[in-house]
């Protein structure tokens, strides 16, 4: 029998929920080569200011920063080199339907283990605005004040 493959987190994209409200996600698979596989094994990746677009039907993610691995030498690659994701045809002409309304964007979200694949995770977003921005936090710290206030420490 198979054993379940374990999810295991490399990166969040935690700014990606502040500048944008996160619609729907999708998973991906991400074509590395192995020293950069090493390198996110060592947890020496950053999402911050990614986004992906779709050019000639396939799925790139820009801006993906993954630190050259040490023992890499020559092997190594452009720590930002634009990263192919793998998707089903079906999917990316899916998701080049809802980007191409107005506000839209595709943005990675988070990287994690799936077993021994890396696998990304795409957020259909839509931009937030200041005010929005604003309103979020308001609540998150009216939640917070009533929940400290439940617990009895004020």
């Amino acid at each position: 029998m198979p054993e379940k493959a374990v999810k295991r987190n490399i990166a969040a994209n935690r700014a990606a929920y502040h500048e944008y409200y996160v619609l729907d996600t999708f998973e991906a698979g991400a074509e590395l080569f192995g020293t950069e596989v090493k390198s996110i094994r060592n947890g020496r990746v950053n999402l911050k200011d990614s986004f992906c677009r779709i050019e000639n039907g396939e799925l790139i993610a820009y801006g993906i920063h993954i630190s050259p691995y040490e023992k890499g030498n020559i092997f190594n690659r452009d720590p930002y080199r634009p990263r192919r994701l793998l998707m089903h045809k079906r999917e990316i002409n899916r998701l080049f339907g809802k980007v191409g309304q107005e506000g839209f964007a595709l943005i990675p979200v988070s990287m994690y283990f799936l077993g021994k694949w890396v696998k990304v995770e795409i957020g259909l977003c839509k931009g937030k605005k200041l005010y929005d921005k604003r309103e979020v936090e308001a609540e998150k710290s009216a939640r917070r004040d009533i929940e400290r206030a439940m617990k009895g420490g004020f």
